[in-house]
């Protein structure tokens, strides 16, 4: 994290400032609602996986042109930067939407319900904006058009950033955010703003949290070889079924023994034990593959040193070899503590006062975390239930029956917006 701090010892945020443009995005985000949603039921009903959103990318080149920002395709493989350029000097302002869809078949009865199909890993699936992606980029669309309208007064730059494969590429190594961020998006860019549509907050509400919000996400796989034997006479054989169980129910210890989760949880889930092929033989080997949540790094390398400790001790105790691998995938999220702080007044003037929640924080995770290990970075939740909708009943993120209340959209217009624009007036 030193990429986020050092620097910032030296170069304070600014006293606060409200841009006297904030009634003027009013006006446009209002005007353009109707464009927005128009946007997002289009990219809605025609879904692309991770690095395959060439129409989504096109709609989004074309329609940043059409209001003269200046554009940059095939980023990251199919992503989209734009960079509008305003009337005085000032800071360049990143704000980020991620563009992929999922592998899922939609069951919600919608006019422009997804019904695209493809093959995914192997299996045939339909293809759905489980997550809400469609409405992230036909709002910062949205807020192009609402800026572009104004750039002869902005003092300093947006750069718009449509971002592919934020849910992953099963058969890539690096994509998304952290190939963006290679390929040297951030290069320019003083502070990034990004936001996620939440369909169990209602809508008109934006949450969010300082320092770690959502998780880092890593994968764990774990292959145990012992002796096989014939499962009549266990006493041949060195068991890797019964010590992959005292390995699964070890690893619980981290969480109950090793995290301090009064000030932030984690997760060491197994997902999967693979081993064995007839019920009468003990087997020589047992895989195991899991998902491991942490927030910040000396959570994540305690978490993955207890793993490792626990893992290949209890092996060894029963004369097994343990051969434990943790992929890193993404990063926690962690926002900026004062630039947090210094844009919360934008949020509920946006918003409406008590309308910004403090949130929890999200076991989920989001690879905006990338961005925010090159510059300071602010990520939020902008509420998508319906008023008055039950949290606990409301279909969540990634299921077939996800579903996003339209009239949250122009809240998360008028937000960005005021965070590009206030965020400029702080810094004159």
């Amino acid at each position: 994290m030193k990429k986020i701090i050092i620097p910032l010892l030296f170069t304070p945020f600014f006293t606060f400032g409200q841009s006297p443009l904030r009634g003027e995005i009013d006006e446009s985000a209002a005007a353009i609602e109707g464009k927005v949603i128009e946007w997002r039921r289009d990219i809605h009903q025609n879904p692309e996986l991770g690095n395959q959103e060439f129409r989504t990318a096109k709609k989004v080149a074309d329609h940043l042109r059409s209001l003269g920002i200046e554009v940059t395709e095939e980023v990251a493989v199919t992503g989209v930067v734009g960079m509008l350029r305003g009337g005085h000097p000032g800071p360049t302002v990143g704000l980020r939407a991620d563009m992929d869809a999922l592998p899922v078949t939609e069951r919600v009865d919608l006019p422009f319900k997804s019904t695209v199909t493809t093959t995914y890993n192997g299996q045939e699936t339909g293809v759905m904006h489980a997550c809400g992606h469609d409405t992230h980029v036909a709002m910062l669309m949205g807020v192009a058009e609402v800026l572009a309208g104004m750039k002869d007064e902005l003092h300093g730059n947006v750069k718009f950033i449509f971002q592919p494969a934020e849910e992953g590429v099963f058969d890539a190594d690096i994509f998304g955010a952290e190939l963006m961020v290679k390929e040297g998006v951030m290069e320019d860019v003083d502070a990034i703003f990004g936001l996620h549509i939440w369909s169990q907050a209602e809508v008109g509400t934006i949450g969010y949290r300082s320092g770690p919000f959502l998780a880092a996400v890593d994968n764990l796989e774990i292959t145990l070889t012992g002796t096989q034997a014939h499962g009549a006479s266990p006493w041949s054989s060195v068991d890797p079924i019964v010590t992959s169980s005292q390995i699964v129910m070890g690893l619980q210890t981290i969480l109950s023994r090793n995290v301090n989760i009064s000030e932030n949880p984690a997760v060491v889930t197994i997902g999967a034990i693979h081993g064995g092929i007839r019920h009468n033989i003990i087997p020589e080997k047992v895989e195991m593959i899991g998902t491991v949540r942490t927030f910040g790094m000396p959570q994540q390398e305690l978490v993955h040193k207890r793993i490792m400790e626990i893992t290949t001790n209890i092996a060894k105790s029963a004369g097994a070899d343990a051969d434990v691998r943790i992929g890193k995938l993404y990063p926690s999220t962690v926002n900026h503590p004062e630039l947090t702080a210094t844009m919360l007044p934008t949020l509920s003037a946006a918003a409406g006062e008590g309308n910004v929640i403090l949130m929890d924080p999200v076991t989920g995770a989001e690879d905006f975390s990338f961005y925010q290990m090159e510059k300071p970075g602010f990520f939020m939740m902008l509420g998508g239930m319906k008023k008055g909708g039950d949290p606990t009943t409301t279909p969540s993120h990634h299921t077939p029956d996800f579903y996003i209340d339209e009239d949250a959209f122009v809240l998360g217009v008028r937000a960005l917006s005021y965070l590009a624009v206030d965020y400029m007036e702080m810094q004159k």
